[in-house]
């Protein structure tokens, strides 16, 4: 039996390096070998026992790699080819799918819904953090990644590229519209230049960390709010001249950015919510003007599938954006706890931290 290093989560607080056999390929899937893959927040929710996974489960979904075999039923690729694919993974076969939902996929059985359902990697099936991976549905998610793009050009790609993106566009951001962006981290940031791309005409970031504000404005914030130093919500106030904004996106997912976020909606707003919550929420009733203000809130999980896939890459590759920047530490696979400690506590100025497996 042929073997690979893997990240396996064993209990809360402890993810380790194992050996694992590499997956057999079945008829629809691909064998992806790993070159570059990341840790992301609802990882390191996954290491705390935040969100329940099984024990000896690969975690990470943000695979980029190589195919290394392909099932006899996946047409349109070939063994060699340097291939993403998505944190979510489609079958295009599901009613969610069919109903418009793909990362809903699964979601739908005899015994009620669970949400999330299409998200496989590293929570119902074995993740991107180890030296291969097993893609199912390979022809739907499968997407290979134009010549001339690094690994880590498009390694934002699966995850929080796709899902900063996802809560721009739920928004329904407009030409012209006045966009406020809580919480700058990753997954902020790329929704931050996911407003730019959609036409945004003053866009507002906050945060409390002094490196990831100076990213923001790179990522296309025109002004940024340090909330250990103003009341947001007045200053959001008093610079939409009362108004309030047309759209807020949340990327943190806690009860006071949630709160804050629809505070300063103006009459008929949208609250886009992105971020995990680990508690439940509750709705001022001020905030909410009773239940009558038109306010839209609407929650976004990853699009995943081959053609999200490919038009975030094509942003890249046309020079639209660039996410290098957001890559400040690099780890081999072999010391991803050391990775996990920096990433989980913060430290150093860490955004995003590219896993390499060492080959």
């Amino acid at each position: 039996m042929v073997m690979m290093k893997a990240a396996v989560f064993v209990e809360p607080g402890r993810i380790e390096i194992q050996d694992k056999p590499i997956p057999d390929v079945g008829d629809n899937d691909a064998l992806m070998r790993v070159t570059t893959t990341t840790i992301c927040g609802t990882d390191v929710h996954i290491l705390k026992g935040e969100y329940p996974v099984e024990s000896g489960l690969t975690v990470g979904h943000e695979p980029v790699g190589v195919i290394e075999k392909l099932g006899k039923n996946v047409r349109g690729y070939r063994e060699g080819q340097r291939v993403i694919a998505g944190a979510i993974c489609p079958s295009y076969t599901s009613y969610a799918c069919q109903d418009g939902c793909p990362s809903q996929d699964g979601g739908h059985h005899a015994h009620g819904y669970k949400p999330m359902g299409g998200w496989r990697f590293g929570n119902t099936i074995d993740g991107a953090q180890a030296e291969y991976i097993l893609v199912p549905d390979a022809q739907a998610n499968l997407a290979p990644v134009p010549d001339g793009l690094s690994d880590e050009e498009v390694l934002m790609c699966p995850d929080i590229m796709s899902t900063g993106f996802a809560g721009a566009e739920s928004a329904g951001i407009n030409i012209g519209d006045i966009v406020v962006v809580f919480a700058q981290g990753p997954i902020g940031l790329c929704a931050t230049a996911g407003a730019r791309l959609k036409g945004a005409g003053l866009i507002i970031a906050v945060d409390g960390i002094d490196e990831r504000l100076a990213m923001s404005r790179q990522m296309g914030a025109d002004i940024t709010l340090d909330f250990r130093k103003v009341d947001v919500v007045a200053e959001i106030f008093n610079i939409t001249g009362g108004r309030g904004v047309d759209a807020a996106i949340e990327a943190l997912g806690t009860q006071q950015t949630f709160e804050s976020a629809l505070r300063v909606l103006k009459p008929g707003g949208t609250l886009s919510s992105l971020g995990v919550y680990s508690t439940d929420l509750s709705i001022p009733l001020g905030a909410f003007a009773a239940g009558l203000g038109d306010h839209r809130i609407v929650t976004s999980l990853c699009p995943g599938g081959k053609e999200r896939m490919r038009r975030l890459m094509s942003v890249i590759e046309s020079s639209r954006l660039d996410l290098k920047p957001m890559v400040t530490h690099r780890y081999a696979l072999d010391d991803i706890v050391a990775a996990y400690d920096l990433f989980s506590h913060q430290r150093d100025g860490v955004l995003k931290i590219a896993l390499s497996m060492g080959r």
